[in-house]
């Protein structure tokens, strides 16, 4: 399903049910001091992570049962479940610690003492809260595996720090660094030009992928009664006028995500496949008649700001469920209570795209309230589900697996810590998610996936947000990069200088 290439490890051995997985360590590894990289050091690194990192780790590596050094080579993970194949690679990904330089220092007290590391640079040099500089390892000891050919050709890598965003790309302009990854759509629109792209000293280049792109948007809390119903959900979905906002805010860069695997073969067709559909017929009891017949709507406009027709049909949606008009204010035709909810934040920039979308709800009779709180206390209520409505996103990944359970599964709906903010509780969901993590065979897992996908997209949890399928990249002209690039971004790992 997905390919890993092994540094630490120079080859692994697992059984047919997938119950455990043994990995021999290459014995070249070394730690920048020159020790050997042992079994106890992965085992020591695990339980670090389990230990200290907090409960999000814990619940991603909730499958593991035990870890134990075999011998100093040998190191072997044993799951409480079995045929589950993506464990493997999830403890493959666990980072390696040196238990001799860890065991006696507390991971709680930060300090500036530079870590001890393994990998193909390590810290030169660093100046408090405005660089960090990088020295390429001499003889490393992973230089000449096949996976690191051609990689990490700089001798030097450092990093600058800016506390003012515009100021770092002015800095940029004028050549005080070499390379920039640009995530902001008004910048790459509206500042980068100059004299240093005109003479070409500089180059702008968006790069296009092909890699599962993050659900991101505006996330109901279904915990809250106000959003239980997903055709109320769905009636303030009309009330985002995303392509106004895409026209005004993002320069028409975005597209609008119609998918929580946009970009990818995972993505949900219009309609159900004929394997897709026999999987969902399992739970037609419960699923919208109309999911089986209909592709999915996101609403549209014309991008004018007049979204008039769409809270037309938004109000329309709430009569039907039970809402009405009275005295300007959107109630609940039961209780006489008004529709008021309140969207959590801890960014003033978030505001731009949502006081648009509080002035439509307002023609809808809905009151929403901005709350904005410093960070520690915005993480401390989305880790005990305290908000109505939320922005957030949700990592699409090219093979899917435990972090689906994070998101969506019921399990997870109702424990703090976990990452199930929309507080999806569906037996359909739940059996998706469990038949994507034990699924080994590529050509299976798709129509899963599909499925998921759709059940997810006509569940109404979240309002899409859009979103680039390039990458924007600028360099100075004597950086050289190859015409291809693999893996998460264009990184400089297989970049070079003349």
């Amino acid at each position: 399903i997905s390919t890993y290439y092994g540094l630490g490890a120079r080859k692994i051995e697992y059984p047919k049910d997938f119950s455990f997985v043994i990995f021999h360590i290459n014995k070249k590894a070394r730690f920048h001091d020159g020790e050997k990289i042992k079994s106890e050091d992965i085992v020591f690194s695990y339980k670090a992570l389990m230990n200290n990192f907090g409960n999000v780790l814990k619940k991603y590596y909730a499958d593991i049962k035990k870890a134990e050094a075999l011998d100093d080579s040998r190191v072997k993970f044993t799951f409480k479940t079995k045929n589950n194949k993506k464990l493997i690679i999830i403890t493959g990904q666990i980072p390696i610690l040196p238990k001799h330089y860890w065991q006696t220092r507390d991971f709680s007290n930060p300090d500036l003492i530079p870590p001890l590391g393994s990998g193909p640079y390590k810290i030169k040099s660093f100046k408090t809260g405005r660089s960090i500089t990088y020295e390429r390892v001499k003889n490393y000891w992973a230089k000449d595996l096949p996976v690191m050919k051609g990689r990490y050709n700089f001798d030097e890598i450092r990093y600058d720090y800016f506390r003012d965003a515009v100021v770092a790309l002015e800095a940029f302009k004028a050549g005080l660094y070499d390379y920039r990854f640009e995530d902001s759509a008004k910048k790459w629109a509206t500042m980068y030009n100059g004299p240093a792209f005109d003479n070409g000293d500089i180059i702008k280049k968006e790069i296009k992928h092909a890699i599962p792109i993050a659900m991101q948007g505006l996330v109901f809390n279904t915990r809250r009664p106000v959003f239980k119903n997903p055709e109320v959900r769905k009636a303030l979905m009309y009330a985002f006028d995303y392509e106004w906002a895409n026209k005004k805010i993002y320069f028409n860069q975005y597209k609008r995500i119609k998918s929580y695997f946009y970009n990818s073969e995972l993505a949900a067709p219009p309609l159900p496949s004929k394997n897709e559909k026999k999987i969902l017929l399992k739970f037609k009891d419960i699923l919208p008649k109309k999911l089986f017949t209909e592709k999915y709507h996101i609403p549209e406009t014309d991008g004018s700001g007049y979204a008039r027709n769409n809270l037309i049909k938004a109000t329309k949606i709430l009569e039907k469920n039970g809402w009405k008009i009275k005295d300007r204010k959107l109630v609940n035709k039961k209780t006489g209570k008004p529709f008021r909810f309140e969207f959590l934040s801890s960014s003033m920039n978030q505001e731009k795209i949502i006081l648009p979308f509080r002035k439509n709800l307002k023609k809808l009779g809905i009151e929403m309230v901005i709350k904005r709180v410093d960070s520690p206390q915005y993480t401390m209520r989305l880790r005990k589900y305290d908000f109505d409505m939320i922005s957030s996103g949700f990592a699409g990944q090219s093979t899917p697996g435990n972090e689906l359970k994070l998101f969506w599964h019921s399990s997870n709906a109702f424990k703090k810590d976990a990452r199930n903010f929309a507080g999806v509780a569906s037996p359909a969901v739940d059996y998706l998610v469990e038949a994507i993590i034990a699924e080994p065979d590529r050509k299976k897992l798709v129509p899963f996936v599909n499925a998921l996908d759709r059940v997810l997209l006509w569940g109404n949890y979240i309002i899409p947000f859009g979103a680039s399928d390039s990458y924007r990249i600028a360099y100075k002209k004597e950086i050289k990069r190859i015409s291809g690039f693999s893996g998460k971004n264009p990184g400089i790992s297989t970049w070079w200088k003349e």
